[in-house]
């Protein structure tokens, strides 16, 4: 019951602590994406774009996630003395002094949907065929690019430790995501 209840505290506190600065930051990019220059008109169309223009609506959930993640895992540390004192991580449910920890699933599921998005929003960008070993390739590889970058920044920002296991972990969620939007992709294209 512990493990449960310690996942279940862990995602919903990672999920409500960005939330609001996720939509204000997701709600700027598009601003910017459609590079309007009245904030009233900008605000009108920004809402008629949304309702009509799919393509937008997939940025903007890719975006305000992507602002989530990068919220949870850079804007929202404090400093570390030293970012490399546990280069290998925690690879199970209990860490070195064998306290319950629930980090591996965490990062594991933080990728997931990440994934899922980013095909969803740029399938024809990024996927030349609809096959399994292009997605599980290209998500994979997409993923461990994103998640090495995000592992780096917080080496070189001293914001949080950098650590195989999350690059790991991380990239594993992001191959699942990549099966996932397949099989979703399949049932729906059939």
């Amino acid at each position: 019951m512990e493990i449960p209840k310690g996942i279940i505290t862990n995602v919903l506190t990672a999920l409500y602590q960005p939330f609001w600065f996720a939509v204000i930051l997701s709600v700027l990019f598009m601003f910017v994406y459609k590079a309007y220059p009245s904030i009233k008109q900008a605000a009108k169309d920004w809402i008629s774009w949304f309702k009509s223009d799919s393509a937008f609506r997939r940025t903007f959930f890719l975006v305000f996630y992507t602002v989530m993640i990068l919220f949870r895992t850079l804007l929202n540390r404090n400093m570390w003395l030293n970012p490399v004192s546990n280069v290998l991580g925690v690879w199970g449910l209990y860490n070195a002094k064998g306290e319950l920890t629930t980090e591996c699933i965490e990062n594991l599921a933080l990728f997931i949907p990440f994934t899922i998005l980013l095909l969803w929003a740029a399938k024809d960008r990024i996927l030349k065929r609809m096959t399994m070993g292009s997605v599980l390739w290209n998500s994979t590889k997409i993923t461990f690019l994103f998640s090495f970058s995000v592992e780096m920044l917080q080496l070189f920002l001293r914001l949080g430790t950098w650590q195989l296991s999350d690059l790991f972990y991380n990239t594993l969620g992001g191959a699942i995501g990549g099966l996932i939007y397949l099989a979703g992709y399949k049932v729906t294209h059939r």
